[in-house]
């Protein structure tokens, strides 16, 4: 099987790549390597892949057109996994073009590419932030999400009917994977857990927003990999019931479907550094939620599998992961000092 993944140089697309790898896929993966967040972090993944066989890596713009269709003729991939994007909610706020050009306009190429080229499955990258201030919990991919109350989400959730009207037009066995707060080793220094530990370490204070009284549907890196995985191999059928059109199309949840409040899991960050934290309680930002509350009942119908891992484990494996890279980093540095 031969893969394309994009944002392969991103905490998800990493994880994937490894996972392909090691279950015997050939993967293509490709990156703008943008300086979102932290471009040295980028490149020690892709450092990890390239010592890898069977993985290629191309440094390519989703806004690169004409060099997103020539790579797809040229490569004729059997999958695609389409995970790179412009992420985050705040910095939407701040510059909300580089959501239009990474979001939109990449993922319409991405999409026009796999008309021509006709691949067995393309799996694209969801949010939950579909369902913005959603009051019905947990969150089901029946709810009504036309409510984003952030011009991140509002992509997501554009990106979502683009697929839809792909597959109907062209027969292209579309899936969309709503990820719910993924969290574990090598991830993103933007996510709050990143922050918490890092701000915990150097005993700077912690930023708490709506004063703590928040919920997060927090999901391990690697229960994430496995629903993706399987997802994969699963391509949606033409089915009738819920959707009148021609569509191969389908959505799920990928979340721990076991909430926790921002101060236990704050508590549990805690636990595993043994060390406390200095918060600093702030009201609410704009453009974010108090909750997520995955349904994964149609995942587990579907394809067999529910996230397992528990935020005590999962937390554990980011801190000696944290505790282990940053290490070598400093280490580094002193050497070339």
């Amino acid at each position: 099987m031969k893969v394309l993944v994009t944002g392969v140089a991103g905490f998800i697309g990493y994880h994937l790549a490894q996972r392909l790898i090691a279950d015997g896929a050939e993967v293509y993966g490709i990156d703008n390597l943008n300086d979102y967040y932290d471009v040295n972090l980028k490149q020690a993944r892709l450092k990890q892949l390239g010592a890898k066989n069977r993985f290629t890596f191309k440094l390519l713009d989703l806004n690169n057109r004409e060099g997103i269709l020539q790579l797809f003729h040229k490569q004729n991939f059997d999958n695609i996994v389409h995970l790179a994007a412009q992420a985050g909610v705040r910095y939407s706020l701040e510059n909300p073009f580089a959501y239009v050009d990474s979001n939109l306009v990449g993922f319409a190429n991405i999409l026009e590419a796999c008309r021509r080229s006709q691949p067995q499955h393309l799996v694209f990258a969801s949010s939950s932030s579909v369902y913005g201030a959603n009051k019905k919990i947990p969150f089901s991919v029946d709810d009504n999400v036309d409510n984003p109350v952030s011009l991140y989400a509002a992509t997501k959730k554009a990106n979502e009917l683009m697929a839809h009207s792909y597959s109907h037009l062209y027969s292209l066995p579309i899936t969309g994977l709503r990820f719910f707060t993924v969290y574990g080793p090598w991830g993103r220094p933007d996510m709050a857990y990143f922050k918490f530990v890092r701000a915990i370490e150097q005993n700077q204070p912690i930023n708490v927003f709506n004063y703590g009284k928040m919920q997060r549907d927090f999901t391990y890196i690697d229960d994430v990999i496995e629903g993706i995985v399987r997802v994969i191999n699963r391509p949606p059928q033409l089915n009738h019931t819920n959707d009148n059109s021609n569509a191969r199309y389908k959505i799920y949840n990928i979340g721990n479907n076991q909430p926790v409040e921002l101060l236990t899991f704050i508590e549990v960050i805690e636990q595993a550094m043994g060390k406390k934290a200095i918060k600093n309680f702030l009201p609410m930002q704009p453009g974010d939620v108090p909750r997520t509350y995955a349904d994964v009942d149609e995942l587990m119908q579907d394809v067999g599998f529910k996230p397992t891992t528990t935020i005590e484990q999962g937390i554990e494996k980011f801190v000696r992961w944290y505790e282990d890279f940053y290490q070598c980093q400093n280490q580094k540095v002193s050497q070339t000092v």
